[in-house]
């Protein structure tokens, strides 16, 4: 088959031990981010079996429709960013492992080293002693504090113990399900969300992007949050209402966050005004970027192409497809 890998930046995937999958496959990979249709549509114009980095590009109908030889799409996790219709009325099969079972260990060590970098003010710190200062702040120790975790699932579960070996006192809001599994771990749940916003000193957001959960968190919310608390995001950018962070940070209530992810990424040229602001540490989406991450994911991802050109796809997110008149291949 035809492979074509898109967004890897670095060029890593050739190096993973993973990538022998793909032996006997035509492979393209591009290091750029391109998200032209027409730019797409020419690159990928002989592409049989499509590669996504979770959700770097967009994939839909107008693009969709100008690639003729397109049977597969194979990605890791949720899949926003393709148009599933489209790919079911063209015969084009999606797979996508949902991982339910694999937390994401790198996502969460980022997440605990991000609640580290903020509350110690190390990256700025770090400037300031380069810039030629000596100390410019005092920061807050983590041991007696009340760590909030939105959302107990795969991450949120490891961050929790996280805070837990750090002698924090864990907190949670989620779901009733989610809620009874934490207690179930020994974690006390909020008593509402507005006691959870006004309680925590750190908040962590860890739930998955859909309709339910798209602006959750209101401004309202964050207003309730301690001067001298933080916020951090390494999920979604969305999952806060449109705004709300910058204009909070700005009323310092809270008084910092720390985020991974923005609601429309790449951010090139520093174009965001969040990365404007003292009190913000913030880094380019990198949680699940580690090469043993890599290994997992995209040892998934080919896998899926493995079985598909076998005439056993599996991981099938538009199973419809399989029997349509239409399908491809």
């Amino acid at each position: 088959m035809k492979v074509s890998i898109l967004d890897d930046y670095h060029d890593t995937l050739r190096t993973l031990d993973c990538f022998k999958k793909l032996n006997g496959q035509t492979v393209e990979i591009w290091n750029d981010h391109v998200q032209d249709v027409d730019a797409l549509a020419k690159r990928l114009k002989d592409t049989e079996a499509l590669v996504l980095i979770r959700e770097r590009t967009q994939i839909r109908a107008p693009l969709l429709e100008r690639l003729p030889k397109l049977k597969l799409i194979s990605q890791r996790s949720v899949y926003p960013h393709i148009d599933i219709d489209a790919c079911t009325r063209l015969g084009i099969v999606v797979s996508s492992n949902m991982h339910a079972g694999a937390p994401s260990y790198a996502a969460a060590e980022l997440t605990w080293g991000l609640v580290l970098a903020a509350m110690r003010q190390i990256p700025q710190q770090m400037a300031a002693l380069k810039a030629g200062t000596w100390q410019i702040g005092v920061g807050h120790t983590l041991r007696g504090k009340t760590l909030g975790i939105y959302g107990y699932g795969r991450i949120g579960s490891v961050v929790a113990g996280y805070g837990n070996a750090f002698g924090m006192k864990v907190l949670v809001w989620a779901r009733e399900a989610s809620l009874a599994r934490a207690q179930a771990d020994g974690y006390a749940a909020a008593k509402s969300k507005e006691a959870f916003f006004e309680e925590c000193d750190v908040i962590s957001l860890h739930m998955r992007l859909v309709d339910a959960t798209r602006g959750i968190v209101k401004a309202t919310d964050l207003a309730r949050m301690k001067p001298t608390a933080l916020v951090v995001n390494t999920s979604r950018a969305p999952l806060i209402e449109a705004d709300a962070l910058v204009n909070a940070l700005r009323a310092r209530r809270p008084g910092m966050a720390a985020v991974d992810v923005f609601e429309q990424e790449p951010v090139l040229g520093a174009r965001h005004p969040l990365l404007g602001l003292d009190n913000v540490v913030s880094t380019p989406h990198i949680g699940y970027v580690t090469r043993d991450e890599y290994e997992t994911q995209f040892g998934d991802i080919f896998d899926q192409i493995v079985a598909y050109e076998a005439g056993k796809p599996i991981h099938v997110v538009n199973p419809d497809v399989l029997t349509s008149k239409n399908k491809r291949g």
